[in-house]
């Protein structure tokens, strides 16, 4: 019985690293531009490496892993065309009338929407913000950080290396690139605090009735 309950509870995350690992080396088979690749996919790889280390001592709610590893994908897309080139994007361009390529706002928006789910868990399991009016309050603000910091590594990429700074950024010669991409993360924050809070909750009971 207990062997049976092993096995079941096992398998999706061999599912999960075989979804990822998949996803991570057809990524990087001929990619647009190699260091281009190597910075939008570190993010994933950084997960990968923190989750298999905090797998047995704080497994995360089912929720969250499928959500860390959607996010990975659209790092690892956005890493093999760039993301002013994902084909998906180039092509919805003219139906919509769009100007430019928006996978990176895709990206920007999971950007605040995983990061608020995270942080959500992490807040409640240890108890830090009891108020759920200031949990969430400081959960947007923790996304929004993120979300400047991650501007700044782009930033600092592009003082770096002049040639990746195009495919890196990938502004497309949007003036207000850089406000709108933090504007999608805080979009992506607060609807995933409106549309997964019960979700998550029901997961969380879940979760800490397996450990009695």
């Amino acid at each position: 019985m207990s062997g049976r309950k092993t096995t079941a509870s096992a398998w999706p995350q061999w599912l999960w690293l075989a979804v990822f690992f998949a996803v991570l080396v057809w990524s990087g088979v001929n990619p647009k531009d190699q260091l281009t690749w190597f910075l939008e996919v570190a993010p994933a790889l950084v997960a990968v490496v923190l989750l298999a280390a905090t797998r047995k001592r704080f497994p995360l709610t089912p929720l969250l892993y499928v959500l860390i590893l959607l996010h990975a994908i659209i790092l690892m897309v956005g890493g093999h065309y760039t993301y002013a080139e994902v084909p998906l994007f180039e092509w919805l361009k003219e139906p919509f009338g769009m100007t430019r390529n928006n996978y990176d706002k895709l990206g920007h928006f999971a950007q605040g929407f995983v990061p608020a789910m995270v942080a959500r868990e992490l807040l409640i399991r240890h108890k830090v913000v009891p108020s759920a009016a200031w949990r969430n309050f400081f959960i947007v603000c923790v996304c929004l950080a993120v979300s400047a910091f991650y501007e700044l590594v782009e930033w600092w990429t592009a003082l770096l290396s002049e040639e990746a700074a195009e495919a890196f950024l990938g502004t497309q010669g949007y003036v207000w690139d850089t406000q709108s991409d933090m504007w999608f993360a805080l979009l992506g924050a607060i609807i995933a605090l409106m549309l997964m809070g019960r979700w998550h909750d029901r997961q969380l009971h879940q979760l800490k009735e397996s450990k009695f």
